[in-house]
């Protein structure tokens, strides 16, 4: 019986499996998303987001502890350089799993974990657009102003057409020619 048991062992050795883990979260984080099989990417969301959070405090201490799981070096770097940054405000579920299907030889669910401030889809979508809220009274006022800036401009308009004709119609007798 596995009462208490919350470790999804993978079917692999203790040794080999902190090996693939630390090997996955140092591609996830080279890459910012991996495709893998949902239950190895459960195991990885474990694994990963305790490291991004000690990443949030940048200190000698966080860093060696980070490189004790990762074991890379430009890992760990990019970790506290590029990541820690930006997750910075955000507390806790840094990545998002999205199936993506069944493998064709196996047929084993996959997957696809990505760290949730990097897709720059989803950012460029979810971004609020601006707008103004005008009160009637300012409308008004700006009509009769608008009304006299469009005169202006309706007049200076007809001096450029007036100059804009006779240049088309030299280019069009040169094309004649």
């Amino acid at each position: 019986m596995r009462h208490g048991n919350k470790v999804n062992h993978l079917g692999r050795k203790s040794d080999h499996r902190k090996a693939m883990l630390s090997n996955m979260a140092n591609s996830l984080i080279e890459h910012k998303r991996i495709n893998t099989t949902v239950a190895k990417a459960k195991a990885l969301r474990g694994y990963v987001e305790p490291l991004i959070t000690k990443s949030k405090t940048d200190s000698t201490h966080s860093r060696r502890t980070v490189f004790s799981y990762l074991k890379n070096k430009d890992a760990v770097s990019s970790l506290f350089r590029d990541i820690a940054p930006k997750v910075a405000t955000r507390n806790g579920g840094y990545t998002r799993i999205i199936r993506t299907g069944f493998r064709l030889g196996d047929n084993a669910e996959m997957c696809m974990i990505e760290l949730v401030d990097f897709n720059e889809l989803l950012l460029a979508a979810a971004a609020p657009k601006k707008t103004t809220r005008r009160s009637r009274k300012s409308t008004a006022a700006n009509t009769t102003d608008s009304v006299s800036t469009d005169e202006n401009q309706v007049e200076s308009s007809t001096e450029e057409t007036s100059e804009t004709p006779e240049v088309s119609s030299e280019d069009s007798t040169e094309e004649n020619n």
